[in-house]
């Protein structure tokens, strides 16, 4: 989600409850365009993180430290010479800006009582940390744009700030019923683009769920609804507005498949309640998201030289399989080139000296043939080349036989070897992947390179009737639950037909309720390709029928006494035991 004005709103609150009134003790910029104030109050020290990085604008409270320049840039020395131990009178927000203001109450070098304003503006690459005297005169900025940058605003030095009016939007919280029938309801386009369009402070998230919150659909042009839309879509306006200025914001996080997708300071009405995580303050909420997205897309990049060399094999692999089934199906005619060898043979005697073609009885069906002839050729040595060409497809048959199930057999391993790459969560985790694909000889192992111990473990959960479910995050894995971990009475799950996951149940020997089977096939379905399908199935038998064929590769297993169950990959009444 953006960080859009009404996020903004839920930070400003949080900031005035834990900030207001507090002392300036340190300031430090651990980075180019980015503070870390620490502000004592009564209730300790407290850490707030200013951000104007243009990729990733932020503000939050922290209690993490950060390390710093051992020589503070000009505008951190700027900022200790003014604000150290000055106090935090205030904290503004500017209509539904995004924008943050700092007002600060110091003494200045006569021992006079001043103020200053500390204005963070959160607004993606124009981001910025401006430093201004009350009346709003500029004394610095974390950065500075000239008008050879902005021809809108200067942020520099001397000169005065403003909010430049770039969109001409409206302030949402002063809103009334006339002026929102008349500026939303006006413009030609969807319902959602007319709303954050028309008022600042509203993302397109926003106002998708304003539209939702409506009882609408959120494509549906202005033009198209009906007055009763109308009325339904600025009640919904309204009431949402009216929880802005009372303050009454309920931060959450929303996952999708287990990872976090979006973050909103009001549960979102398209989402269940199950994938929303509930979060007591903003700031908190912000360090858990952008925490657990830093380590999806960090593993997401250390993973990229492996998917390269897996998607690689898998395309070399691919083309080949499908050249092998083109050759194959051209070998099916070998069965009529044998046919029309026997029969000339038995016939072709009749055939005259330069004949083009014969048609003879097939002894074989009763019924009538006729055999093309090259008329340079006696009928004889027609079905020599025949039987040549027979003898030729029957080779390449049996030949491709064996290869195409090789070639199958490597692209399975593959996609099984993609889709461990795709639930990776640490780097122990591809640390495993790439010492098997060292081992299966997609990577050579340089002379130098020690091999390493890996202490990834299988996924571990516990069913709603506690029974402990284990899941392998590879091949090696997979097969060290399958034939090592488990007993001959445990169960053992796996989607059908596609890469995905060894499940194991330790039934501790016990007659196992069906809610546990269809959990197991949840996990199954959740870690294997089918993940997301409305329905995946299942194949679950008890480990003792699942054998390991001689010289199969990692993870392939066989087994010829199973059930199976239709069933989605919905896993979040189970809970994950995290060691």
């Amino acid at each position: 989600m953006a960080f859009d004005g009404i996020t903004i709103a839920c930070l400003k609150k949080e900031l005035e409850e834990q900030l207001t009134g507090g002392r300036i003790y340190k300031i430090a910029q651990p980075e180019a365009d980015e503070l870390l104030l620490t502000v004592k109050t009564s209730d300790g020290a407290k850490r707030l993180v200013l951000s104007a990085s243009a990729s990733l604008p932020l503000a939050y409270l922290t209690e993490t430290n950060r390390p710093s320049p051992l020589t503070a840039p000009g505008f951190c020395m700027l900022l200790r010479k003014h604000l150290q131990n000055g106090r935090i009178i205030s904290i503004s927000q500017p209509g539904l800006e995004r924008i943050l203001e700092l007002h600060i109450e110091h003494l200045d070098e006569l021992g006079d009582l001043c103020r200053k304003r500390l204005i963070i503006e959160l607004m993606g690459k124009h981001s910025n940390i401006i430093f201004c005297t009350e009346e709003g005169k500029i004394i610095d900025s974390i950065k500075h744009i000239s008008s050879a940058v902005s021809s809108l605003r200067e942020v520099l030095p001397g000169r005065d700030y403003f909010i430049p009016e770039t969109t001409s939007k409206a302030n949402p919280l002063t809103a009334s019923q006339e002026e929102f029938f008349a500026l939303v309801y006006s413009k030609n386009m969807e319902c959602y683009k007319a709303l954050y369009s028309t008022y600042t402070g509203l993302s397109p998230f926003t106002a998708h769920q304003l539209c939702a919150r409506a009882g609408g659909n959120c494509d549906l042009s202005v033009a198209a609804l009906t007055s009763q839309d109308k009325e339904k879509l600025y009640e919904a306006f309204s009431a949402l507005m009216e929880k802005v200025k009372k303050g009454e914001f309920t931060p959450v996080i929303i996952d999708e498949k287990g990872r976090p997708v979006e973050y909103a300071v009001f549960p979102p009405v398209t989402y269940s309640s199950e994938d929303c995580r509930q979060f007591s303050s903003l700031s908190l909420l912000l360090a858990q998201y952008y925490q657990e997205k830093e380590a999806l897309t960090r593993i997401r990049q250390k993973s990229v030289d492996l998917r390269k060399i897996v998607q690689t094999a898998l395309e070399r692999n691919s083309k080949k399989y499908d050249l092998q089934l083109k050759q194959m199906e051209d070998t099916k005619k070998r069965d009529k080139d044998k046919l029309y060898g026997e029969l000339l043979t038995a016939y072709g005697y009749s055939a005259p000296l330069g004949s083009k073609s014969i048609t003879v009885n097939n002894y074989y069906t009763g019924e009538d043939i006729t055999i093309p002839l090259n008329p340079e050729l006696s009928a004889i040595d027609n079905a020599k080349k025949y039987f040549e060409r027979y003898s030729k497809l029957k080779r390449t048959y049996e030949a491709l036989s064996s290869l195409t199930l090789q070639v199958k057999e490597e692209i399975d391993y593959l996609e099984s070897v993609s889709a461990a790459l795709d639930i990776a969560r640490k780097e122990e985790d591809l640390g495993q992947i790439k010492d098997e694909l060292m081992k299966t000889g997609y990577i050579r192992r340089r002379s130098h390179e020690k091999k390493q111990r890996f202490t990834s473990k299988p996924f571990h959960y516990i069913s709603s009737d506690g029974y402990h479910i284990y899941v392998g995050k590879n091949n090696y894995q997979n097969e060290e639950l399958t034939f090592q971990f488990a007993v001959g009475n445990d169960w053992w799950f796996h989607a059908k037909g596609i890469p995905g996951s060894h499940v194991i149940v330790r039934s501790q020997g016990e007659e196992m309720p069906d809610r546990v089977f269809e959990e197991a096939g949840r996990l199954a379905a959740f870690y294997s390709k089918g993940r997301g399908q409305e329905k995946v199935e299942i194949d679950y038998t008890l480990k003792k029928n699942v054998k390991k064929p001689a010289g199969g590769k990692p993870g392939f297993v066989v087994y010829y006494t199973n059930y199976s169950l239709l069933i989605d990959s919905d896993i979040s009444a189970l809970t994950e035991v995290t060691e």
